[in-house]
């Protein structure tokens, strides 16, 4: 029984591939940020698997080991992003600028999810739960969830108090106790129900 992602799906389509992933639409606070990954067939690291499945530790090494191995970029949507365009949308957006970002530019992008970013440079695939079956989507979901964790600590030293240094930005007893006590940042996504709701109250 297959317990793992492989590279099935790249090989049905001509290379090079990108896996494109995302991580951070839910948040109340922080950017949306999306990775691409067009990895090497002859130096695929072990172990690779949808971020969520791997301890903070493993994720490390494996961020180490797919930076140097494999062709990797990031994309962002900031939080003014968000509250301009929807979440949807400005997840599209980062989706798009890591693929644009690629210093080898891919011939095909397998993305993470039911859909596909319009205006992707190159043809594109999505694969339901595709962290979990093709391992450059588990590639960049890797990337991006190491990626963005680290944004969110270098925020939380600039604005202690809402835990984003453990929740990440999401809505966890502990940011809510922050906002209680110290209020709406600049890095949290106003558009979001909780956050529009205490700026009403507010005001």
């Amino acid at each position: 029984m297959k317990n793992g992602p492989d590279f099935k799906f790249e090989d049905q389509h001509p290379d090079p591939v990108c896996g494109v992933d995302e991580v951070g639409r839910g948040p109340w606070a922080g950017p949306v940020l999306a990775a691409a990954v067009i990895l090497d067939p002859g130096r695929i690291p072990p172990g690779l698997n949808d971020s969520k499945k791997l301890t903070a530790a493993r994720r490390a090494v494996l961020f180490d080991e797919i930076s140097a191995q494999a062709v990797v970029a990031v994309g962002m949507a900031s939080v003014k992003e968000i509250d301009r365009i929807n979440i949807l949308q400005a997840t599209f957006l980062a989706m798009r600028r890591a693929v644009d970002a690629l210093a080898t530019k891919p011939a095909f992008a397998l993305i993470d999810g039911n859909k596909i970013p319009p205006g992707l440079a190159c043809e594109a695939r999505a694969i339901v739960k595709g962290d979990s079956r093709s391992l450059s989507i588990a590639a960049a979901s890797i990337i991006a969830k190491v990626t963005r964790d680290r944004l969110m600590c270098d925020l939380s030293a600039t604005f202690p108090g809402y835990g984003w240094e453990s929740n990440m930005g999401y809505g966890t007893k502990a940011h809510q106790s922050g906002l209680a006590r110290f209020g709406v940042t600049p890095h949290h996504r106003r558009s979001f129900k909780p956050i529009h709701k205490m700026l009403c109250e507010e005001n």
